[in-house]
């Protein structure tokens, strides 16, 4: 937990069993909610995943990445985080960076951006020509 905002970290596998208990070992004491989502693995992933204490939820088949992202994201906020930090179990990224990007994930929550102004499209066509072509003498 930092600043009272519950961390979590999602991590979208599949056949990840070779890399994920290196990756789990690595995960800082601030972070409150470690979450796998198993896209149907062929192997131990999701029992690796739950011996290692990790919350584990398994899809009945493969349904790619954008559907594990969209699992992985729904539980983490079903659970009560406030920030939510996705991590790839395969180590494609260290768990180290998770403090520097929790820290930067609670300030950029508490900033509100003003609405963004949309500018008026250019007009490029005039007179059924573009603006550029020149009329030439014959």
């Amino acid at each position: 937990m930092i600043n009272g905002k519950r961390i979590a970290v999602v991590m979208p596998a599949y056949n990840a069993e070779k890399t994920l208990e290196s990756t789990v070992s690595e995960l800082p004491e601030l972070v409150d909610i470690r979450i796998l989502v198993d896209d149907s693995s062929t192997d131990d992933t999701a029992k690796l995943a739950r011996r290692l204490g990790v919350e584990t939820f398994v899809h009945d088949r493969n349904y790619g990445y954008g559907r594990n992202q969209q699992t992985c994201y729904r539980e983490a906020l079903s659970a009560g985080a406030d920030v939510v930090i996705m991590l790839h179990p395969d180590y494609q990224y260290t768990p180290l960076l998770i403090t520097a990007m929790s820290t930067v994930g609670t300030v950029a929550l508490s900033i509100s951006l003003p609405p963004l102004r949309r500018r008026r499209p250019q007009r490029r066509w005039r007179a059924g020509r573009p603006r550029c072509a020149r009329r030439t003498s014959r």
